[in-house]
């Protein structure tokens, strides 16, 4: 007696058509570039070093004026806890943030944007019972 096949699932069907999807997308991409245009790009390649190769590549563009980082001070007494937080300059947003404390004995409990996205915000408790600690908070903005 023949046993029979069960049908596949929906989800065997999705991850099928997404594999046939992006197969079919990398064919058609590879697709795009004239062979004659690989081949002189080749020969131009012929007798480099590796470091020559990698100079002849386009290079990412700079992220150095868009990025920067602020930063506001911290003072947390002893057994307590605050929420803290450094503000970005007008027209940029948080994209990461965190803090620094020389000393020790302060534990972050969240580490988020504010709700606007202007700044990085800090939740942070000294579990020391004598003394309070100071320190830094930070923002990673990007303009």
């Amino acid at each position: 007696m023949l046993k029979r096949i069960p049908h596949p699932s929906p989800a065997l069907v999705i991850a099928l058509v997404a594999l046939f999807v992006a197969l079919s997308g990398t064919a058609v991409a590879a697709g795009i570039v004239p062979h004659a245009k690989l081949a002189d790009n080749s020969t131009k390649l012929q007798g480099k070093s590796a470091s020559q190769v990698a100079q002849m590549a386009p290079q990412p563009a700079s992220l150095a004026g868009y990025i920067t980082v602020k930063s506001a001070a911290f003072n947390l007494a002893a057994d307590a806890e605050n929420d803290f937080s450094a503000t970005c300059d007008a027209g940029s947003k948080a994209i990461a943030g965190g803090y620094d404390n020389a000393v020790g004995g302060v534990f972050q409990f969240e580490s988020r944007p504010t709700p606007d996205g202007s700044g990085w915000r800090i939740y942070l408790a000294n579990f020391s019972t004598t003394a309070g600690v100071t320190g830094t908070v930070y923002a990673v903005c990007l303009r």
